[in-house]
């Protein structure tokens, strides 16, 4: 993290011109066998198409409120970074009935539909797939987003200082992510660029620092796993030896 870094954008933006080549997030689905790895360079290129589909198609403006209701998931990572690019706040979990605009997963649609705003569903299929027949109601991630452009600029400077993230009922600022991820990098004992395997949902603010913005913020990676329990503590072992980490998250 560089003096400079106020928003989790700006982080993604120094480990861009740091290093792009070196792993960012590698993401496990132990229910479905999937493996995606992105480099800082390829996760950095996703937030940018993802940020111009939101403040473009989406007409998304700082303070507006998207209810965000994914998984921890790779693509979910992306709309995080891809929200304070723009300046709207993510609301993890949040009430589609009261948000601007809604994104969800397959398995939240209905709850969804309780947006009057724009509402984008994401299939989270394997290499970021898309639905075989799109939801009703709803604009396919798939879809949308590899034809928007590679490079992101905001129409209007976001400010750190305002509000960026609501998880478990806390409201963060962009500058409070940046800030307290790395005090958690430091209080856990993570060592320098570390990379860490996490299992946690993201549903509390610990799975999302654990699970994206500590890592980032350290200069580090994260080897997100979705369903690990299913693996069983060799296979949890096994995974930390082949994706050489070198801090595990507990899981409770």
């Amino acid at each position: 993290m560089n003096a400079t870094d106020r928003t989790p954008a700006d982080l993604l933006g120094s480990a861009l011109a740091a290093d792009p080549a070196r792993p960012l997030v590698t993401f496990y689905d132990d229910a479905t066998g999937e493996r995606v790895e992105l480099s800082v360079a390829t996760f950095a290129n996703w937030v940018a198409k993802t940020a111009n589909y939101l403040q473009g198609d989406l007409a998304a403006e700082p303070g507006d409120r998207l209810a965000l209701l994914l998984p921890a998931h790779w693509q979910t990572a992306v709309w995080l970074l891809a929200c304070s690019s723009v300046g709207v706040v993510a609301e993890v979990g949040g009430d589609p009935a009261a948000a601007d605009l809604v994104v969800s997963g397959p398995d939240t649609l209905d709850a969804a539909r309780a947006c009057s705003g724009e509402r984008v569903a994401l299939a989270l299929r394997p290499l970021g797939g898309r639905f075989p027949q799109p939801p009703a109601g709803f604009a396919d991630y798939a879809v949308e987003v590899p034809g928007q452009g590679d490079r992101f600029a905001p129409f209007a400077p976001v400010d750190p200082g305002a509000p960026a993230l609501v998880v478990g009922g806390e409201e963060l600022t962009g500058a409070g992510i940046g800030a307290r991820a790395l005090a958690d990098a430091r209080d856990a004992g993570m060592p320098a660029a570390p990379r860490v395997l996490s299992g946690l949902p993201y549903d509390s603010w610990r799975g999302l620092s654990y699970g994206l913005y500590a890592p980032l913020a350290a200069g580090g990676s994260v080897v997100l796993c979705r369903h690990l329990e299913q693996l069983g503590a060799e296979g949890a072992a096994a995974r930390e030896t082949a994706e050489k980490v070198g801090f595990t998250v507990p899981l409770s």
